[in-house]
């Protein structure tokens, strides 16, 4: 089994199609139906069933494809780790954020990092929950921060730091008559919500705290940024939500801050990381520090 072999068959069975697979690969089409045929005599398994109605992976293609993209994860992150050696440094950490995860602490301990243990290259990546999951799954990174601890098999959630959660409010609000929001209140408001999508965990935490209300929670707006937020809140479209820590770097006349009259009203950062009890010891060193500095909360 050669590589190539397995280039091919990621390709193919991301494309379903050999044509188009043939095309992305920069080979004709007899080429690639050989090793695909090379590929499962020698695995002795189907990887692909073919009939009039296209291409599909079977049970075992489906699950050779997952184990053959750790495979190259691995060997990216090799090959960064060689060119990290080759340069003069240890080795290289790839971490992930999701939800808008980062905040001036996660700043200030990666500037730490850096300055204790410069030998280790960092590298940071922002996208989706759904992606920072299937990367962690696949050693795409070595760790992530998010705000849910749902997660799911294969995956450890260690919490990191909580922060309160607050309400934004347009001025002359008749919420403001309250120094502390009852949860209730919400339900008779329009809200603003960030975008399922690019902050998976921390709508889902949102959605667990207005689980309570009586009604379904009237949703004016999913925004993906806190400026989108705070713009719609100011104009009074109606009221978001954000953290204490999150909306300190932010001075809006238009704006006004009220806590939520709820003790569980908190976001929690969490640190990812795959299950496996292998931990090379750049990430183990990382993550001691890690919870060195900032301690249990």
């Amino acid at each position: 089994m050669e590589l190539r072999h397995l280039r091919y068959f990621i390709a193919l069975a991301e494309e379903l199609h050999f044509t188009r697979a043939a095309e992305r690969l920069h080979i004709e089409q007899p080429p690639l139906s050989r090793a695909i045929k090379e590929l499962e005599d020698e695995l002795e398994v189907v990887l692909f069933n073919r009939d009039r109605r296209g291409t599909q992976l079977t049970a075992a293609g489906t699950a050779f494809l997952q184990d053959t993209r750790r495979l190259f994860a691995i060997l990216d992150q090799a090959r960064e780790n060689a060119k990290a050696i080759g340069s003069g440094l240890r080795g290289s950490l790839r971490i992930a954020i999701s939800d808008g995860a980062i905040d001036p602490r996660l700043s200030a301990f990666l500037a730490r990092c850096r300055e204790e243990d410069p030998e280790i290259e960092i590298r940071l990546s922002e996208l989706p929950l759904a992606e920072q999951l299937r990367g962690l799954r696949t050693g795409d990174f070595a760790i992530g921060f998010a705000h849910t601890a749902d997660v799911g098999e294969g995956i450890v959630a260690d919490p990191i730091w909580q922060d309160p959660l607050v309400i934004a409010l347009p001025l002359r609000h008749e919420l403001l008559a309250h120094k502390e929001v009852p949860l209730h209140e919400l339900g008779h408001h329009p809200l603003i919500l960030c975008d399922p999508y690019v902050c998976e965990g921390y709508c889902r935490e949102l959605v667990r705290l207005l689980r309570p209300l009586e009604h379904e929670p009237n949703v004016v707006e999913h925004v993906s940024s806190l400026d989108m937020m705070l713009t719609l809140v100011g104009a009074g479209f109606g009221i978001g939500f954000t953290t204490e820590t999150r909306i300190a770097a932010y001075q809006r006349s238009d704006v006004v801050i009220r806590p939520l009259a709820v003790d569980s009203a908190v976001i929690t950062t969490y640190l990812l990381r795959g299950d496996s009890d292998s931990i090379p010891a750049p990430l183990e060193q990382f993550i001691a520090r890690l919870h060195a500095h900032f301690g249990s909360w």
